[in-house]
């Protein structure tokens, strides 16, 4: 009972490192958009973008102080050596979480398992009825905490599952599933988040090159350029190559319009760019002669700045943690 406990206890302070590294990836991304606007930029607004570039990347640091700290605090739950550390660790916890109200529930909840009476426990340890099923989402998820093959060493099992889960009929229009996908990538558990992420791409690609709402489609671009993960992309280059045509709002207009993907093959190439991988040249040099202006002019004016070997991000695009 009291290893249940010090569990739960281990899952609020990893999700209290959790809800911190959120805002670590909240200041990279505005990263990400400082590194284009310093490019494009010149005079006193590039020495203003760049002065901001620097505040944040000191902030980023210090956030990332404190999700270390919080995912050492978690890790110390198991370790202590007996019940008289133990309360005197709770005590720690509880002075250093007021804030959060969940930890302080488990803290209080770990020290009601020590204090209590048999009876108590008798009650505590009466196996609760399951009532709510798991959604497909959450079959995923729980699989990625108990299934050998996901777990293990191989990325190849992780990426077969999260392409599995994407190419069910209706999983790419399912908003709760994705919610659901998109919630994980914040869990303690690595390989639940790793799943997670893979699975967010792939959702996220398909919606980008199958939606006829060009609006919903590009919400889905836009999410994969917030993505610091290599594998996302292929999944931009896929939807650069892609021109089609679709349906999209317009101001004053009741009726969606007829257009191209042109805003979606755009926002994916300038991510390409910053990517600067060989895969992304390679893509670049392709577009040099595309048929829509604006992607055309980007190529070109990519490979004019960097001219040499394309051999990894632009700084300000990492790997999500």
């Amino acid at each position: 009972m009291l290893g249940q406990g010090l569990n739960q206890l281990q899952k609020a302070l990893n999700a209290k490192a959790d809800s911190i590294q959120r805002e670590f990836i909240a200041v990279s991304d505005r990263l990400n958009v400082l590194t284009r606007k310093v490019i494009e930029s010149e005079g006193e607004e590039k020495a203003k973008f760049v002065a901001e570039q620097d505040e944040l990347r000191e902030r980023r640091g210090t956030i990332a102080e404190d999700v270390n700290v919080w995912r050492d605090r978690a890790k110390e739950v198991m370790a202590q050596p007996g019940e008289d550390a133990l309360r005197a660790y709770l005590s720690e916890l509880a002075d250093w979480s007021k804030d959060d109200e969940a930890v302080q529930a488990a803290i209080k909840h770990v020290l009601f398992i020590l204090d209590a009476t048999e009876e108590e426990l008798a009650a505590l340890s009466r196996p609760e009825v399951e009532t709510k099923p798991l959604t497909p989402a959450g079959r995923l998820i729980d699989r990625a905490r108990k299934e050998y093959d996901l777990r293990g060493n191989d990325p190849a099992p992780r990426h077969r599952a999260a392409a599995e889960f994407a190419n069910r009929s209706g999983a790419a229009q399912d908003l709760e599933a994705i919610a659901e996908i998109e919630e994980a990538i914040y869990d303690y558990d690595k390989i639940v988040r790793e799943v997670a992420l893979l699975t967010l791409i792939q959702l996220h690609r398909f919606r980008a090159l199958r939606l006829a709402d060009l609006d919903a489609a590009f919400t889905s671009v836009e999410r994969l350029t917030r993505i610091n993960h290599p594998n996302v992309v292929g999944s931009l280059v896929a939807i650069l190559e892609n021109s089609r045509m679709g349906y999209a709002s317009k101001p004053g207009v009741d009726e969606p319009v007829e257009e191209n993907n042109g805003r979606l093959r755009v926002a994916a190439l300038r991510r390409i760019i910053e990517w600067h991988t060989p895969e992304a040249r390679r893509a670049v040099e392709a577009c040099q002669l595309d048929r829509g202006s604006q992607v055309s002019y980007l190529a070109r004016r990519a490979l004019e700045t960097f001219p040499g070997e394309w051999k990894g991000p632009i700084r300000g695009t990492g790997i999500l943690g």
